[in-house]
């Protein structure tokens, strides 16, 4: 009977090496109940090493396209088709460790916040200083304490709460989790973000390209968002994919079309903005000097890809297309 007090955990990962094991070892420090690895399609034996650290695995089949989502419910569903499902149930990804005393603190948060479904922390990157894309992912999972909008893929969640949501949305290829968090809120559930380490997380990201596909991905996911609840009161990710094509498509290509046909300094004026929207940006920020020209520049230069993402997404559904997997690894 769900109410026991039980974690239980599913970990996702595809071809994620040692980082799987490091994984694994960290729920079983943490002491969870039982672990549940959902593979989708390694070909480097992770399948044999979670089996070997005693987690119990769920290997995706390839007639339906992978996503974090699939993979996510895939886990939910092998834990509540048995006779004891837990109270709560962790989920990971397979290139995170979690921080130790982690888990207990938040289970004892939801436990004595009885409205509380989803409860986060603070994830960590691994190694902020390999590249300055990995620096941008530690700012980026450095969210507000308190009550919160989403978490991230890291979380421990209630699960009465996510058998009554139905789990994830597995079409979506990125976004899954504040799309959930937004259902469960609806529910009258709340989400929290608790002032504690939760996870280390090995973004790996030492080329631009994968950043912009990352950052592309995230283009896709705005859209999408938006489109699937992108009315009031909601406005699920309204201003984020406004935001995108304005900077990221509407003004270069107004750019360029006074460039060609009426004003070429009128043209290099509005051009203007960018390196004005980056000294904004920096002047904002409560980081070191370094910090934040880093984020100013990336942010405003991130607007191009997530506006492709964008795009991407409206073109693929005029067609009644799905996008596939946007991979930065």
């Amino acid at each position: 009977m769900i109410g026991n007090g039980v974690v239980d955990a599913v970990a996702i990962g595809r071809n994620e090496g040692r980082r799987l094991v490091e994984c694994l070892a960290s729920l079983r420090r943490a002491g969870v109940r039982r672990i549940v690895y959902v593979d989708s399609g390694s070909t480097d034996g992770s399948v044999l090493a979670a089996e070997a650290s005693g987690a119990r695995v769920v290997a995706l089949t390839m007639d339906r396209p992978f996503t974090a989502a699939r993979a996510r419910n895939a886990g939910l569903h092998d834990i509540l088709s048995m006779d004891d499902p837990p109270e709560y149930l962790h989920f990971i990804d397979g290139d995170c460790i979690l921080a130790s005393g982690w888990l207990p603190r938040a289970r004892q948060f939801l436990a004595g916040n009885p409205r509380a479904v989803v409860v986060c922390g603070r994830r960590r990157e691994r190694f902020p200083h390999a590249s300055v894309y990995n620096r941008l992912c530690d700012a980026e999972w450095n969210t507000p304490v308190g009550e919160a909008m989403a978490c991230g893929g890291d979380a421990l969640m209630r699960v009465s709460a996510l058998r009554m949501a139905g789990g994830y949305r597995e079409d979506l290829i990125a976004g899954e989790e504040p799309e959930l968090c937004l259902r469960l809120r609806r529910a009258g559930g709340q989400v929290w973000r608790l002032d504690a380490d939760m996870t280390l997380h090995d973004a790996a990201m030492t080329r631009f390209s994968q950043w912009w596909r990352r950052t592309r991905r995230a283009g896709h996911a705005f859209a999408e968002g938006a489109s699937l609840h992108g009315a009031p009161p909601d406005r699920h990710w309204v201003a984020e994919t406004r935001r995108a094509v304005v900077w990221g498509a509407c003004l270069p290509l107004v750019i360029v079309l006074l460039l060609l046909f009426l004003s070429p300094a009128l043209a290099l004026l509005l051009a203007m903005a960018y390196p004005a929207q980056i000294l904004r940006l920096a002047a904002r920020r409560g980081l070191s000097r370094r910090r934040s020209w880093e984020m100013a520049t990336f942010t405003v230069l991130g607007k191009f890809a997530e506006a492709q993402g964008v795009l991407s997404y409206w073109l693929n559904r005029w067609r009644g297309r799905r996008a596939g997997l946007i991979e930065y690894k």
